[in-house]
C-alpha cells in the first residue's frame, strides 16, 4: 500500500462525521444484545464447570463485553462516550475487566470535519468563524467526547480557544444513557441493585446535562476564575461572554505543558514537588472553601508551567457540595487521623457510604483502610507518589468489600468528589512528586464550617 493511500485511510479514520439518531439506536441496541447474549451463554456453560474455571471464564466474558462496549461508545462519541470515561474509574460498581476496557476511552477522540464545526458556530453565534474572529484555526487544537477545541484570535488581539459542541449530542443524551444502563444490567456487569444503579445514573445524567450546557459551564468557569484569579499556583481561563452560547464557549488562551512533559530537565524534582503541593491545595480548597468540585480530573484538563503553576480547563462537570456533606467529610477525616472509629462510622453513615441498618463493620476493618489512605500523611519523610502502591493495596481489598455489600453502598453525593481525588492521586503518581501534606490538610480541616442551614448552592447545580 502506498504512503498516499495510508494517509487517506488515516485521514478518514481520524475525522468522523456525526452519527444520526437511527444509527445510534441500532449501534446501542446491537451492543446491548451482544453483551446480554454473552452473559447468558457464560452463565449456562458455567453450570457444568469447576468454580475455578467458571471464575476464569466469567472474567474473560467481562473482558469481551467491556471491549464491545468500549468500541461502540468510542464510535458514537457524545454522552455515552463521556459516561464510559466516567465509568472507567467506577471500580466500586463495575468489574475490573470492564473498567480496564473503558479506560481506552480516556484517549483523545478523533475530530469532526471543519465544515461541521463551522455550521455549528454559525447556528449558535450567527456568523461564520472568520467573520467573528480576526483569525480562526481550522485545524482542531483538541478533540473530546462531546466537542472539540479550536484556537482563534479576537479582534482586539487576544488569543482565545473556542470550544464547539458536536451537533445532536444534547438531543441523544437521555436515550443514550438509557441504552447504556440497560446494557450494564443485561450483561451482569454491575455489582449493585437496580435502585442503586438508577441513583448512580441519575447523578451522572444531571452532571451530563450541565456539561452539555455551555452557558452552565461558563457560569462554573466564572466562579473558579473569580476564586483563583488572585491565588498563586492556579490559573483559570476567563470566559469571553459575547462569543459564547449554549453550544459554543470562548475562553482566553492559557498555555501550558501537558502532563507527559512534566519531567526532567525542564521540570526538576523541586518544581514537580511544588506542582504536587498546588494539586493538593487545589483539592482541599475545592472541598472546604469553594465547595465546588471540578469533576473531570482527566490529565488533558490540566496544563503545567515550569514555575509550578497548574492551568485548569473544562468546567462542564462541576459538583457543588452541600454543607452537610462538607462537614461530614471533615469530621470523618479528622476521626480517621485520630483513629476514633465510632466517629468514622457516624461520618460514613452521614456521607451515604454505609447502608443504614446494615451490619456494622468492626473497628479493625476500618483501620485496614485508614492505614492505607493515611500513609502519605503519617510518615516522617516526604511521601514518594511516583512509587506509591496505594491503588494496588486498595484493589487487593476489593474482594472483601464485595462480601460486605450489605454494609456499604455507592455514595451518590461523593461520586465526583471521589473521582476528583482518585484522578489527582493518579496525576501525582505520573509527575512523580514527593511531599508531606499533613500540615496543609490540618490547615483546611481547621477552617470553620457554617451550619448546614446556611448552605446556598447555585441554582444550576441543583
Amino acid at each position: 500500500m502506498s504512503e498516499e493511500q495510508k494517509s487517506e485511510e488515516q485521514k478518514e479514520r481520524d475525522t468522523q462525521k456525526p452519527v444520526n439518531k437511527r444509527q445510534r439506536f441500532f449501534k446501542l441496541a446491537g451492543m446491548t444484545a451482544s453483551v446480554a447474549g454473552n452473559y447468558a451463554k457464560t452463565r449456562i456453560s458455567n453450570v457444568f464447570k469447576s468454580a475455578e474455571q467458571a471464575a476464569k471464564d466469567q472474567a474473560e466474558a467481562h473482558k469481551a463485553s467491556g471491549e464491545r462496549i468500549a468500541q461502540t461508545l468510542g464510535e458514537l462519541k457524545g454522552a455515552v462516550m463521556k459516561v464510559g470515561q466516567m465509568a472507567s474509574i467506577a471500580k466500586d460498581i463495575l468489574p475490573k475487566e470492564l473498567t480496564d476496557s473503558l479506560r481506552t476511552l480516556q484517549k483523545e477522540a478523533p475530530p469532526m470535519p471543519y465544515e461541521v464545526i463551522a455550521e455549528q458556530i454559525k447556528a449558535e453565534l450567527g456568523a461564520e468563524p472568520h467573520e467573528i474572529f480576526e483569525d480562526f484555526d481550522e485545524e482542531p487544537f483538541a478533540a473530546a467526547s462531546i466537542g472539540q477545541v479550536h484556537r482563534a484570535l479576537l479582534q482586539d488581539g487576544r488569543e482565545v480557544i473556542v470550544k464547539i459542541q458536536y451537533p445532536g449530542v444534547d438531543e441523544s443524551c437521555d436515550s443514550d444513557l438509557a441504552h447504556l444502563k440497560m446494557a450494564f444490567r443485561a450483561s451482569g456487569l454491575v455489582k449493585v441493585d437496580k435502585k442503586q444503579l438508577n441513583q448512580v445514573f441519575e447523578e451522572i445524567k444531571e452532571r451530563l446535562h450541565e456539561e452539555l450546557d455551555y452557558e452552565s459551564e461558563a457560569r462554573h468557569a466564572a466562579i473558579f476564575y473569580e476564586h483563583y484569579k488572585d491565588k498563586p499556583g492556579i490559573v483559570v481561563p476567563q470566559v469571553i461572554t459575547e462569543h459564547s452560547s449554549k453550544r459554543v464557549l470562548t475562553l482566553t488562551y492559557e498555555p501550558g505543558d501537558t502532563l507527559d512533559k512534566v519531567k526532567e530537565p525542564r521540570y526538576s524534582q523541586e518544581i514537580r514537588d511544588l506542582i504536587g503541593v498546588n494539586f493538593f491545595r487545589l483539592v482541599c480548597d475545592q472541598i472546604f472553601v469553594l465547595k465546588a468540585v471540578h469533576g473531570d480530573p482527566n490529565p488533558g484538563n490540566f496544563a503545567f508551567r515550569d514555575d509550578g503553576t497548574i492551568v485548569m480547563y473544562d468546567f462542564g462537570c462541576v459538583k457543588f457540595l452541600k454543607q452537610e456533606i462538607v462537614t461530614a467529610y471533615k469530621n470523618t477525616i479528622e476521626a480517621g487521623l485520630e483513629e476514633r472509629y465510632d466517629i468514622v462510622e457516624e461520618g460514613l453513615l452521614a456521607l451515604g457510604v454505609r447502608k443504614p441498618g446494615g451490619p456494622v463493620p468492626e473497628p479493625e476493618y476500618y483501620k485496614i483502610f485508614r492505614d492505607i489512605f493515611y500513609e502519605p500523611f503519617v510518615q516522617e519523610e516526604p511521601f514518594d507518589y511516583g512509587t506509591s502502591e496505594i491503588h494496588n493495596e486498595i484493589l487487593k481489598l476489593v474482594p472483601g468489600i464485595l462480601k460486605r455489600m450489605a454494609s456499604f453502598q455507592p455514595p451518590i453525593e461523593l461520586i465526583y468528589l471521589d473521582r476528583m481525588i482518585a484522578g489527582h492521586y493518579g496525576n501525582l503518581r505520573r509527575i512523580e512528586c514527593r511531599g508531606r501534606y499533613l500540615e496543609i490538610l490540618l490547615e483546611y480541616l481547621a477552617l470553620p464550617q457554617p451550619l448546614p442551614e446556611s448552605d446556598e448552592t447555585p441554582s444550576d447545580a441543583e
